[in-house]
């Protein structure tokens, strides 16, 4: 069953598989409490851009089950239309995570994904979110990696949104876990034909490249030939570098103490497309981007510390500020 659509038209789509969320607070292997929540990489992005003031849709499948309840009730608590989101009808469960911190801000996490109602979405879930007036659909890497019809599904929706003018996100985002190298390329490759901006870590780059060994600078030139029109390389604690046919522009990350880095890359991505919506230029979407990153890290949980928009400035007020 599908919950009524909402009618206002969101700045940002996005869909992608939520999971309910276990969290350790010590090795799983020796017991203890667990914190239970949600987490999931486009919800993440949702979130943040709904605390920073934007419309946002996400849709998807959850399982006929109480995590996910869970899962529309904590983004309609965020105040994401979750009005497109369908509940599976034929037993398909919602996804689950367990997150274990190892030692410093090491995590592991552990997915039990397999045949879940996430993994299920269809175009014919997704399409008709795409409603007029709609600017941005955000895609990741993670959607199509979960199944055929996931991936048929990021495809369908990309073609759309180009073809109607709205701008086509798609964070690589590689999950080992989930597909080799090469079938990330395989499936990813067509989707750069419909995609304005491309978002990507150092290392997940050469998954989408034609000649993975051409190098970052002669790679991110090689994807603005074939029509992107953005590259943003994600540097962790180094910062981010864009790419344009104008130029590159390099912004250094904020300098905070990380206590949890899972998460960071989606907030990242929030505050990029914040800024992009706020029609802000790229040196200042880059600083709104790392600013999102740095509050991301310096909080644990996936998407719980982000800012709204009132509070982007806290990072500038000196160590030990109490705000009265």
């Amino acid at each position: 069953m599908t919950a009524t659509p909402c009618p206002a038209a969101p700045e940002v789509v996005t869909f992608g598989e939520t999971m309910a969320a276990l969290r350790a607070h010590s090795a799983l292997r020796l017991g203890g409490s667990l914190g239970l929540s949600i987490a999931g990489a486009e919800s993440n992005v949702a979130i943040g851009l709904a605390r920073l003031g934007h419309r946002v849709r996400w849709a998807g499948r959850v399982g006929a089950d109480e995590l996910g309840a869970l899962v529309l009730r904590t983004l309609r608590a965020e105040n994401i239309d979750t009005g497109y989101a369908a509940t599976d009808d034929v037993g398909r469960p919602t996804g689950l995570l367990l997150t274990e911190p190892r030692m410093g801000t090491l995590t592991r996490v552990s997915y039990y994904r397999s045949g879940s109602a996430g993994s299920a979405v269809s175009p014919a879930d997704v399409l008709p979110t795409l409603t007029p007036g709609s600017r941005v659909l955000h895609l990741t890497g993670i959607t199509p990696a979960l199944s055929p019809s996931a991936a048929e599904a990021a495809l369908a929706a990309a073609t759309a949104a180009r073809d109607t003018g709205i701008t086509v996100c798609l964070d690589v985002n590689y999950r080992s876990r989930l597909w080799t190298p090469d079938r990330a390329r395989t499936v990813l490759r067509p989707l750069l034909a419909r995609t304005d901006l491309l978002i990507a870590s150092e290392d997940e780059l050469p998954l989408v490249l034609e000649r993975p060994g051409m190098g970052e600078s002669k790679g991110a030139d090689s994807l603005l030939d074939e029509g992107v029109t953005e590259v943003v390389i994600k540097r962790g604690a180094r910062g981010a570098t864009s790419f344009t046919v104008q130029g590159t522009a390099d912004c250094p990350a904020r300098q905070v103490d990380p206590v949890d880095l899972v998460g960071a890359g989606d907030a990242f991505v929030a505050g990029y497309l914040s800024g992009l919506l706020l029609g802000a230029d790229i040196p200042a979407r880059l600083h709104r981007a790392v600013t999102t990153a740095a509050f991301a890290v310096t909080t644990r949980g996936d998407w719980e510390g982000l800012p709204t928009r009132d509070e982007l400035g806290l990072l500038d007020q000196p160590d030990g500020t109490t705000i009265r």
